[in-house]
């Protein structure tokens, strides 16, 4: 964990005399002292504060435990990624040296901050690294539960890809927190429980339930009407809720498990224009869903759609847990997921050592083993290289005859040059073995069906992706791999819908009428963070085209 006086990274930079001048006017000084809570731990943060003189100290705990993470003196700030975006608060902050503070409210916070971009990246960077800390300390709230129960792995699961800083406590190894349950009365049946800053028990909630708690959802898009609705807030959807919503269209964005899709879960992008050092997956998504919000669009998480259909001129876009979200224009970015991976132990084991996706999170579990990761496309030789950063070794294991068929060549000379990763060609899984978490893998050679084990703490699997477009299936056409065509490509035998309006489909647009599809989820499209960037962004261009009555040349 962080000592109390060092900085990391940059995470905790001392504001300039110039900056702070900036800041003075749209805030309040007042006086504070000692012992003073500024920020309450599952509360909403809704005040950024500067030290102007005294102590504040960022701290975990009930008051009588308390743990010090920072100790914040003058030019320094308080919060973290949380009060940008909304949630609640992971840490308290206490007044311990009597002193000033700059008070500012978010809002204004959020305005100044459009205004003033320079100390805005220096605010957001500093906030982005806080977040990483905590999660990679083990800070936050915590989930009590067996490792073998389903809804356990769910919490753990959403936690993770959402990227907020928790704990887990394992039921079966942890005599403390059984101990526990029972002082709280909590049955068997009514675990996993979220134990939510020492004062607040969780019984088994569902995602929508913890969303809510966490301020990432603070109320129902249900029975909605806006002017755009962006479905997948991948790269592509974050975009087109960024473009839309600064162009002045109401935009609401639906996502079902985390921001960022698949992109999100990537360790590093390292060829995304503008980043020549590179960009986490993490960070790409947090800078677009803070950009967003502050452009005034309202991000649902988790909000899963479940139908489209087309009612008295609006597309309607039914929910999963009720009710129904309506606007003129909707931009599909449900993206692919990745494919499971068949083979004994897999599913056993997915939460407890078999992961999809290679971040901070999963790595917390295995820095210093041996892992294998399953692959041969990018995806898989970032999951590689990252890995590698702490672990003694790391098997990649790709069924094909050799990396240069589905990986950029700058990862693969840098996997070919790297001491620690093992690259294991015309291999694949055929078993997953462990008592109560990933221990080793039984691997075969698909040319001599030698078969070998190897110890390996971890399973991280990249196998390519199938289009999320089962919600989609009754109401555009799909290709025979289930992507959705558009523009030239949609079947002309949906041709009569497009009569009335007297034009042909638009460049992004399905074989529905105001509906586009962006990203991994279209048929033919670039499997780049870059293009789906760029596709939502054009989205929202020809949205307006149809809201506006624009009229191409009609169908033949």
């Amino acid at each position: 964990m962080p000592t109390p006086t060092a900085d990391v990274h940059g995470a905790y930079p001392r504001l300039t005399d110039d900056q702070i001048t900036i800041l003075r006017p749209c805030g309040q000084v007042r006086q504070v002292r000692e012992g003073e809570r500024l920020i309450r731990a599952g509360e909403p943060s809704e005040e950024f504060f500067v030290v102007l003189s005294g102590t504040v100290a960022a701290v975990e705990g009930p008051d009588d435990q308390q743990h010090v993470i920072r100790l914040h003196g003058p030019h320094s700030f308080l919060g973290e990624l949380g009060m940008l975006e909304g949630q609640t608060a992971f840490l308290s902050a206490v007044v311990k040296t009597p002193g000033e503070v700059l008070t500012l409210g978010s809002a204004a916070l959020r305005d100044l901050l459009s205004r003033e971009p320079a100390l805005g990246d220096v605010i957001l960077r500093a906030y982005l690294l806080r977040r990483t800390m905590l999660a990679g300390t083990g800070t936050g709230f915590r989930i009590i539960g067996s490792a073998f129960s389903p809804d356990t792995r769910r919490l753990l699961e959403f936690a993770a890809r959402n990227r907020l800083p928790h704990r887990w406590v394992d039921l079966e190894k942890d005599t403390e927190a059984e101990a526990l349950l029972m002082r709280l009365g909590i049955a068997p049946e009514e675990t996993p429980i979220v134990f939510w800053h020492d004062y607040q028990v969780l019984r088994n909630p569902s995602n929508v339930e913890l969303a809510q708690v966490i301020g990432l959802r603070t109320g129902t898009v249900a029975r909605a009407v806006c002017d755009l609705i962006v479905v997948g807030a991948g790269p592509g959807g974050l975009a087109a809720a960024v473009y839309g919503a600064s162009e002045g269209l109401s935009t609401v964005v639906l996502e079902a498990v985390a921001t960022g899709g698949q992109a999100g879960t990537s360790s590093r992008i390292e060829n995304y224009l503008g980043f020549p050092a590179g960009i986490s997956g993490m960070e790409l998504a947090e800078r677009a869903v803070v950009q967003a919000n502050r452009f005034g669009a309202r991000i649902a998480v988790p909000a899963e759609a479940a139908g489209l259909e087309q009612r008295d001129g609006a597309n309607v876009v039914r929910l999963t847990e009720g009710g129904t979200v309506a606007a003129g224009s909707v931009v599909v970015a449900t993206g692919a997921r990745y494919r499971r991976l068949t083979a004994p132990g897999i599913e056993r084991f997915e939460g407890l050592g078999v992961h999809y996706a290679a971040t901070l999170w999963e790595a917390r579990t295995c820095r210093f083993d041996p892992v294998a990761v399953v692959g041969g496309g990018n995806s898989a030789g970032q999951a590689a290289l990252f890995m590698a950063r702490e672990s003694p070794a790391v098997h990649l294991l790709v069924r094909g005859e050799d990396l240069g068929h589905s990986m950029s060549r700058y990862l693969i000379d840098r996997i070919e040059r790297h001491p620690r990763i093992h690259v294991r060609l015309h291999t694949e899984v055929q078993e997953v073995t462990g008592e109560d978490r990933v221990e080793a893998l039984v691997v075969q050679d698909n040319h001599t069906r030698e078969q070998q084990v190897l110890a390996a703490r971890a399973l991280f699997i990249f196998i390519g992706a199938h289009p999320a477009t089962a919600w989609l299936a009754a109401a555009v056409t799909l290709d025979r791999r289930g992507f959705i065509p558009t523009g030239q490509d949609v079947d002309h035998l949906a041709a009569d819908l497009w009569k009335p309006l007297g034009r042909a489909p638009l460049a992004l647009e399905t074989g529905l009428p105001g509906v586009f599809a962006v990203g991994d989820v279209r048929s033919g499209s670039v499997k780049r963070v870059a293009s789906a960037v760029g596709e939502g962004a054009m989205a929202v261009r020809l949205a307006h085209e149809h809201l506006e009555g624009v009229r191409p040349p009609a169908i033949r």
